[in-house]
């Protein structure tokens, strides 16, 4: 890394590869020439020994054998440089750090270094990593950008980021000026940021041709990127050793959590050396699996060694660190590491000798036909479950055991995983594309382009929350929802409040909806305690009150852990919101929008909110067709119900059903529920809503009831005026403002 030399000099500027030299010519990692304590170049502080000691591991990792051949590219005259090798080699530590050793043998004259990750948790784990490997501080020299959290500096020359986050910062910086070096990781998880990042860098590089862009995937994505990227130079990393022996075993005849604990068990009993990975479909099945291997080690002889269980996936948060955390003195301590796709590429352990694979995973695709998710469980690809067997791959090679059968491996699964523009709502990237003056999607260069039934259903909703202006180029409404990280109608209905008066308690409102949700299932023995403690909370008008009543007590009790147990809500979930609050009024403020005092309880207050609700929300609107809670969506056919956390199933004693709805989110799914639901009225959805949106509905009786209240409202506001007394007009102001809310 650092050259020899007086404490704090800058390596020799003959380029990189001088550094990889100084590095290989070194006897004795503890010392530099001459005996003299070797200084980092960074920070110009003298090494510790641990940075030697992570530099004998690091030189041990496959991708090591490539430095050279990167670094040569990298100098070279090619903008783009293509890194193909399985997981686990170090690609995502070793390949930015030499970025950073490129970029400093500069003097940075070009910018800092960005890697941009798919999960935020992975460079939240990478960022700390790499700092230790650069004995560096994190959130110095090396940070970490992902959203609702920026812990980098003026200092910070390695920034590890989520991809969106990236994206999002080219709408105010579109040739990012700031950087020397962008890495692309991870490139063959096909998340939308990435995707769209990969079409605007090919074009950013037209315009700014000092800048270097790497693309990391894996071998099943490098022909297909090598063509995207116009040919570029490629450096194949090798594989981390032996690969694992691979078993096969029918698809289990009981459930798939059963079947994974029980090998999980068997392998602990077998006592063979070595860490569990395990692949499940979702997160409910990790719990599940979590809980059953907990209970079931409790039976487990005690001199077979203790079992440490570890939930990994997005929802954990930090706690995804503990993968890393030093083992016990004894080393008999074994892991098991209980994940799903979160782990496919990221999240490498060294230690991991076992991988059970289960072969499927839940995702939520989007329809825009119905304008809703569907969860389906779905076969993982072939490179996915290639990369899960490669976990295990090293010397001595492990094992993969595949719980499905090796002709369900060869009919079933298809080759890759679809990329995600194919699955999601577009209307986000649509907002933010438009927002980088790229009025036509035909512009932007993908590697598989969009449906065009998905980008005209993004175009139709944006026009509906009146994002755009007639030539389709963004309006001003449009400008401001692209200021704020997030979904277009949410955007919409936190500017609508605006006008309403109800900033306060829509800003808390959207950090609330922003956040993972907040509720936590109680112990079996304290349900109904903490039932009882939770209706306490609900608010009569909704979900979405009830959501604005725990926030405001969650603060009025100085965010208590104590009292978050006691009521079922998730502290960490709640801290989350308030940041997320505090970034949306930071917005607000600097695009000079008004923030009105607040006024929660109060009964206008409860009818501007549900206006500010409806202006941004129109689209997800629902109908009790039969009285029973059998709730029919305006955009489409699909019954729902309502969720069973739901304020209106909750309330004692229980009242009436809401014959009309507004709800956050549905997803077609076992239990077909609604997510956050409120009653509203329908006069107040004919009178905000667009009125070639109420047009355009399918037809249905829910539709016919509109258009007469349209007609009704039309008919009102047809007739002329009649003067009257001044005084009476204003006396009776009030009277008919709540006239007009009520016809």
């Amino acid at each position: 890394m650092a050259g020899c030399g007086a404490p704090g000099s800058l390596p020799r500027q003959s380029g990189p590869g001088s550094m990889l030299e100084e590095e290989e010519e070194e006897d004795d990692p503890a010392l530099g020439c001459d005996g003299d304590l070797e200084v980092n170049p960074y920070d110009g502080l003298p090494f510790s020994s641990r940075y030697y000691e992570l530099l004998r591991q690091r030189r041990e990792l496959p991708v090591w054998t490539t430095k050279y051949s990167f670094m040569e590219h990298l100098e070279g005259n090619s903008g783009i440089v293509l890194v193909s090798g399985p997981p686990g080699t170090g690609k995502s530590t070793q390949i930015p750090q030499w970025c950073a050793e490129y970029a400093l043998s500069l003097q940075f004259a070009h910018g800092l270094v960005a890697c941009t990750q798919p999960h935020s948790l992975a460079a939240l784990s990478l960022s700390l990593r790499v700092a230790d490997e650069m004995d560096l501080n994190l959130g110095h020299e090396v940070g970490y950008c992902v959203p609702h959290e920026d812990c980098c500096t003026t200092e910070t020359i390695l920034r590890y980021c989520s991809d969106e986050m990236l994206l999002r910062e080219m709408t105010s910086d579109p040739l990012l000026r700031q950087y020397g070096v962008v890495v692309l990781d991870e490139a063959q998880e096909r998340t939308v940021p990435t995707d769209v990042l990969l079409g605007l860098l090919k074009d950013v590089l037209r315009q700014r041709p000092a800048l270097k862009v790497v693309v990391v995937t894996s071998p099943a994505m490098e022909e297909q990127l090598r063509a995207f990227c116009g040919d570029p130079p490629v450096v194949r990393v090798p594989g981390p050793g032996a690969p694992p022996q691979l078993l096969y075993r029918d698809p289990p005849a009981r459930s798939r959590i059963t079947a994974a604990c029980q090998a999980v068990l068997d392998i602990h009993r077998r006592q063979e050396p070595g860490h569990v990975l395990l692949f499940l479909a979702s997160e409910q099945e990790i719990a599940e699996c979590c809980g059953a291997i907990q209970t079931e080690a409790m039976a487990l002889n005690p001199g077979l060694g203790p079992l440490l269980v570890l939930p990994l996936h997005p929802g954990v948060g930090r706690a995804a660190q503990k993968v890393y955390e030093a083992l016990e003195e004894s080393g008999r301590e074994r892991r098991v590491i209980v994940t799903h796709w979160l782990a496919d590429s990221s999240f490498s352990l060294g230690t991991v000798r076992f991988v059970i694979d289960s072969g499927l995973e839940l995702r939520n695709v989007y329809n825009p036909r119905i304008r809703a998710e569907s969860q389906v469980l779905r076969p993982i690809s072939k490179s996915q479950a290639e990369s899960r067997m490669q976990r295990a791959a090293g010397s001595p090679p492990g094992t993969c055991l595949r719980l499905y059968s090796e002709a369900f491996y060869e009919q079933r699964l298809p080759p890759s995983p679809a990329p995600h523009v194919s699955e999601t709502s577009l209307s986000r990237l649509v907002l933010l594309l438009k927002r980088l003056d790229i009025a036509d999607m035909g512009q932007c260069d993908f590697l598989d382009r969009p449906g065009p039934e998905s980008l005209m259903q993004a175009l139709e909703d944006l026009d509906y929350l009146a994002a755009l202006d007639d030539d389709g180029n963004l309006s001003e409404v449009g400008i401001i929802m692209s200021e704020f990280p997030l979904d277009p109608q949410l955007a919409k209905a936190l500017i609508a409040s605006c006008e309403f008066d109800c900033v306060e308690e829509m800003v808390s409102l959207a950090a609330m909806l922003t956040a993972s949700p907040c509720f936590v299932p109680p112990s079996t023995h304290l349900e109904e305690a903490v039932t009882m403690r939770r209706r306490a909370l609900l608010h009569p008008d909704g979900d979405h009150f009830t959501l604005i009543n725990i926030f405001n007590a969650f603060q009025q009790y100085n965010t208590d852990e104590g009292w978050c147990r006691k009521h079922g809500v998730s502290g960490e979930a709640l801290r989350l919101a308030g940041v997320v609050r505090a970034e949306l009024l930071e917005v607000m403020q600097r695009i000079e929008l008004p923030i009105s005092p607040p006024a929660f309880g109060t009964d206008a207050n409860v009818l501007n909110i549900q206006r500010a609700l409806i202006s941004g929300y129109f689209l997800k609107v629902a109908r009790d067709i039969d009285g029973s809670g059998n709730y029919v969506m305006l955009t489409h056919k699909h019954v729902a119900h309502l969720p069973p956390t739901c304020c209106y199933l909750l309330r004692q004693p229980l009242q009436r059903l809401p014959p009309w709805v507004l709800y956050h989110e549905f997803t077609i799914s076992q239990d077909n529920c609604l997510r956050v639901v409120s009653e509203i009225q329908p006069q107040m959805l004919v009178e905000l809503a667009p009125q070639y949106y109420l047009s355009n509905l399918p037809p249905s009786e829910s539709r016919d009831l509109l258009m007469e209240l349209r007609e009704k409202v039309v008919a009102v506001e047809d007739i002329p005026a009649v003067p009257e007394p001044l005084g009476e007009a204003a006396g009776r102001e009030d009277e008919e403002r709540e006239v007009c809310v009520l016809q």
